[in-house]
């Protein structure tokens, strides 16, 4: 929801306070990194409140990341949540597809990233050309994105999915049509399972962190915890999904943690780090030691401070293509009955599952 255009003069004059900082900024990143964590946590808070910014922390970023987020969760509720707000600028501490969706939901926002760098190699596994180019091959079909990919992916689409309501979103479209499913082959196949359909034309792009883990590193934790609950992702290859007690995303493994007191858990590393943070007498056991992020690792205290102070790095885009990827969004919120803020009870549980000093990375 896009608010009344602000006073030109008021704009001006809230643009010359953004960007001449209270506390005098320092020239470069280096110059932020010889900081104390204790003064780079000074500094955020004290430029967030000029800037009337809110600082949104993905499940997967690290533990001090977490600690000065103001949201934390996953990419669209993320997003969503911020454009409920009465801020100005978003800082999206997560990879460049979050911060694009946080664009798309709030134009009249600034939206910051503090490293260009954090991409997501799933997404960049399709291209709006790519997929343009196989549209033309199965006009008939319609496309369905998977929220992990870029704006201009997102506009090509006629719908957008998340992996928690994947399967929803496929069985509203009519069964005899064919869909194109973009960019995770091993969510599409997960879909394709769930629905019995035989018509999903899958994009051969996925998440190196789940598609890397093991049958063999699955058995060795159910022999080393028989009667623990297996819970894994759907970007995971299938062979896995069917060993798994329960498929779901990573806000449905924190609600898992809360509810059971043991879990083999087939996800990035980070969150099996910081669950075993938050629940100190529950055990937890990661399916693989290996599935760490690189990409969600690369923020930190000094480049969201830099970030802050220096107002990068800014994320744009065309309008027609937010315009045509936010109604792609708009038509899976409405297959999946839309979206509300949470309450506060529910922000607590959240905020429990997921904040700790620990380290984490979608």
């Amino acid at each position: 929801m896009t608010n009344a255009p602000e006073d030109p003069v008021t704009k001006a004059t809230r643009t010359e306070f953004m960007i001449r900082p209270a506390h005098t900024p320092l020239p470069t990143l280096v110059d932020y990194l010889e900081l104390p964590d204790e003064e780079l946590q000074e500094r955020i808070q004290r430029r967030k409140g000029e800037l009337n910014a809110v600082i949104l922390g993905h499940n997967y970023q690290r533990g001090e990341i977490q600690d000065v987020s103001d949201l934390l969760g996953d990419s669209l509720a993320l997003s969503q949540e911020a454009s409920e707000t009465d801020a100005d600028v978003i800082v999206f501490c997560g990879v460049h597809f979050m911060a694009e969706t946080a664009k798309i939901l709030s134009p009249e926002k600034t939206v910051l990233m503090p490293d260009l760098r954090a991409g997501c190699p799933m997404a960049d596994f399709v291209t709006g050309d790519a997929l343009r180019r196989l549209k033309a091959q199965h006009p008939e079909a319609a496309v369905v994105a998977y929220v992990n990919s870029s704006a201009e992916v997102k506009a090509e689409a006629d719908i957008c999915c998340t992996s928690s309501n994947a399967v929803d979103v496929v069985s509203s479209l009519p069964r005899e049509q064919p869909i194109i499913f973009v960019p995770d082959r091993n969510l599409a196949r997960y879909v394709a399972k769930r629905t019995g359909r035989d018509n999903i034309i899958a994009w051969d792009g996925y998440c190196y962190v789940h598609d890397d883990m093991l049958m063999e590193e699955l058995d060795q934790a159910k022999e080393a915890h028989p009667d623990a609950l297996v819970v894994i992702h759907p970007e995971a290859p299938q062979q896995l999904l069917d060993r798994a007690d329960e498929v779901t995303s990573t806000s449905g493994i924190v609600r898992l943690a809360e509810e059971h007191d043991t879990l083999i858990i087939g996800t990035e590393r980070g969150l099996v780090d910081r669950l075993r943070n938050d629940h100190p007498n529950k055990t937890f056991i990661p399916l693989s030691a290996a599935a760490i992020c690189g990409n969600m690792k690369l923020n930190n205290l000094a480049k969201l401070a830099w970030s802050l102070d220096h107002l990068e790095h800014e994320v744009t885009m065309d309008e027609e293509i937010r315009s045509r990827a936010e109604a792609s969004l708009h038509r899976m919120l409405e297959v999946s009955q839309g979206w509300k803020a949470p309450t506060e009870e529910e922000r607590e549980l959240e905020l429990a599952g997921v904040r700790s000093s620990g380290c984490g990375c979608s």
